[in-house]
């Protein structure tokens, strides 16, 4: 009887150096839209900083924004040890997005200021942006969930679903925010805020320790850790993805030989 055909899989390093790029370059060009200080006539440069507190706010959002979407994408390819084509569409959708992110961040510190209907769409459309980076994190997060041979032998099934459930939170809170930027915008960045906080302090000492006490022991047999949540980022640090661990390992190497 033939053996059915073996699906090659993929390595994450290409993939990982692409999204560190991206990400990295989103980051940067935050800083463009702060542009040159002009103060007007008779006015100082204390002032002058003081009237330019919507550009300077909407850059710490983003800033943070994406820093906490690249330690939750790195704690996830870290628990990753091969990818398929589906992986790397919604990876590549993901960084469509976060490239995407300085303009609705330059949308919003235009318009924050002025009030009225335009700083609701233009918050509208930063929340409209966050909950699709979301979103996609989700779909990884699912597709992790059905396909767990990609991940290392640490990572259990019940965690992957774990990190799934949690995966929601960012895409519903997020989505909260687009009928809520219409009663008030600022309600939204104490959101934003709120947000940053709970993906920046997950249990990810917790979910590392899970990881490590599960070595060896069966994909479904070992319990399920507590989840960092999906960052805003979207995407989260999760029971089955921790920056601490080695990366992933392919058949005949050792574990943390891939993906450093």
């Amino acid at each position: 009887m033939t053996p059915a055909p073996v699906q090659p899989s993929l390595t994450t390093q290409r993939l990982e150096a692409l999204s560190d790029g991206v990400i990295a370059i989103a980051a940067t060009l935050l800083v463009l839209d702060l542009g040159q200080l002009q103060p007007g006539r008779g006015e100082s440069v204390f002032d002058a900083v003081v009237d330019e507190w919507p550009s300077m706010l909407a850059y710490l959002f983003s800033f943070t924004v994406i820093g906490l979407i690249w330690v939750a994408h790195h704690a996830m390819f870290e628990r990753i040890s091969s990818v398929d084509r589906p992986l790397l569409f919604l990876n590549l959708g993901l960084l469509m997005v976060v490239g995407f992110i300085p303009w609705p961040t330059s949308v919003l510190a235009d318009f924050l200021g002025e009030g009225g209907i335009d700083a609701s769409w233009a918050t509208a459309l930063y929340s409209l942006t966050m909950t699709v980076i979301g979103l996609l994190f989700m779909g990884m997060w699912w597709h992790l969930a059905r396909h767990p041979e990609h991940t290392i032998d640490s990572v259990t099934e019940g965690q992957l679903r774990r990190s799934l459930k949690f995966s929601l939170v960012s895409p519903v809170v997020y989505g909260l925010t687009i009928p809520l930027a219409f009663v008030s915008p600022y309600l939204c960045l104490l959101v934003y805020a709120a947000l940053s906080v709970y993906f920046a302090r997950g249990p990810s000492a917790r979910a590392l320790l899970g990881a490590r006490e599960n070595v060896g022991m069966d994909r479904t047999d070992a319990p399920a850790f507590a989840a960092d949540g999906a960052g805003p980022t979207p995407g989260g640090d999760s029971p089955a993805a921790s920056v601490d661990e080695p990366g992933g390992s392919v058949e005949g190497e050792e574990p943390g030989t891939l993906g450093e």
